[in-house]
């Protein structure tokens, strides 16, 4: 802003208020002016700025939108995939589970369904003539059920197969036993022949000698 030098009153001339209240007049409305100027300029600089300060916070609010949609795609995608194989791995699974129930109903059926012919073909073998015991075993074959286990579960599986397998344990020590009874007898039929026919030699060979005083 330009200084303006205050007006020189002559000497001992006439004072003219007038002219010295119009500079003054003027001076005061270009500095006003001046002041408008700065405040206007002052306040374009303001205004560009506060446009560029909602620009720059729009562009990060964009920029920060599009991070995070990034982000939640991202994730999403890695949830699906997770989902996906975790549906995968249920799937064989419960097919796995499927196969294994098959196999052992199918084992277990089998089982049941020729127990009986196992039991009569093994009492065939040993001859026709059975003991009590045996025509016991032989009636219990005939009459035993097979197994009804399409409708049971893992668990009822589970216990039906226990339940054949202590059968099967029975069986088997009953047969043991049966058989270290027949080596028992078969010992004892050896045993009693041996005497026998050692009984038959010494009579053989001491049949003839005196007795009361006679030959015999």
């Amino acid at each position: 802003m330009p200084q303006l030098a205050p007006p020189k009153i002559p000497e001992g001339e006439r004072v003219d208020f007038d002219d010295i209240h119009r500079k003054r007049m003027e001076k005061d409305l270009l500095e006003l002016h001046t002041l408008i100027d700065v405040h206007f300029e002052q306040r374009k600089k303001d205004e560009e700025e506060l446009i560029g300060l909602k620009d720059r916070i729009e562009r990060r609010r964009s920029e920060r939108a599009e991070i995070q949609r990034v982000r939640a795609e991202k994730e999403k995608d890695r949830q699906n995939r997770i989902a996906e194989e975790r549906h995968r791995k249920e799937e064989e699974e419960a097919k796995r589970k499927a196969d294994d129930d098959a196999k052992k109903k199918k084992v277990l059926s089998g089982m049941g369904a020729n127990f009986g012919g196992f039991l009569a073909k093994a009492e065939s073998r040993r001859g026709k003539r059975m003991t009590g015991r045996e025509i016991k075993k032989k009636t219990l074959a005939e009459r035993r059920q097979p197994l009804a286990i399409d409708n049971l579960r893992e668990d009822g599986l589970r216990q039906q197969a226990q339940e054949m397998w202590n059968w099967i344990y029975q069986l088997e020590s009953e047969k043991f036993d049966f058989m270290e009874h027949m080596k028992h007898q078969k010992y004892e039929i050896i045993v009693l022949l041996n005497r026998i026919q050692h009984a038959q030699k010494f009579k053989k060979g001491h049949g003839k000698g005196k007795v009361g005083g006679r030959w015999k």
